[in-house]
């Protein structure tokens, strides 16, 4: 719900300048000092946007020099590419595994759902960037690969409504890329104002989205 330069093209792929280091200690301290600079971004990301944080705000951040940031990343494009190909990576695996499931629609529908909002708070900042920076990353080719993710998610969705309509399960007068559009947009709303260790918890918040969605809110 990666084509880089320097990359095969898959989701995950992103360019790293970062040197070799000879030894597994020293190549897994590079590894976690990778992953905090990347976990340092996407908190900013998030807070500021994108196109607004700096590989000096980053640096700040992290309590670095703005050029030792550099051994890591050969920009901030490149930390985004790798936040967002990780969410892409999972979240397309996850609903990939309830559509092969083979589940009647609306079993795989509430499936979906509570994919989406499983999503909300390990990967906040990933979405909360696509929602405020969308159409600036897919003007860029290395982030092609944003429209073809979300293309194949899109026909999931739309897909398993249309076979709910079919079977009957479904109403016939709904529209359903429309339907999915305003389900993923409501879902990912939620990550302005979901806060982990509120009341509900991301899965008993999809399970009150599935109650609405499916039920409504009449007594009859």
């Amino acid at each position: 719900m990666t084509t880089t330069s320097t990359n095969s093209g898959k989701p995950g792929g992103t360019a790293d300048t970062a040197p070799r280091r000879r030894g597994r200690g020293g190549a897994a301290l590079a590894s976690e000092r990778r992953e905090h600079l990347v976990r340092l971004a996407a908190d900013l990301f998030a807070e500021k946007g994108f196109q607004a944080t700096t590989v000096r705000d980053i640096a700040k951040e992290a309590g670095i020099l703005s050029g030792s940031l550099y051994h890591h990343f050969d920009s901030k494009e490149s930390i985004v590419d790798e936040i967002l190909s990780g969410f892409f990576e999972e979240v397309m695996a996850s609903y990939r595994r309830v559509v092969d499931e083979g589940e009647d629609p609306r079993t795989t529908i509430a499936g979906l759902v509570r994919v989406a909002f499983g999503t909300l708070e390990p990967h906040r900042a990933a979405i909360t960037v696509m929602q405020n920076d969308w159409s600036y990353l897919k003007g860029m080719e290395r982030f092609a690969y944003l429209t073809r993710s979300e293309d194949e998610v899109e026909a999931m969705w739309v897909e398993t409504i249309r076979r709910g309509q079919e079977d009957g399960l479904f109403r016939s007068d709904i529209e359903p890329k429309l339907t999915y559009r305003m389900i993923r947009d409501t879902v990912w709303v939620a990550v302005r104002w979901f806060r982990p260790g509120g009341r509900l918890d991301a899965q008993g918040l999809a399970d009150h989205y599935i109650k609405v969605m499916f039920d409504g809110i009449n007594t009859h």
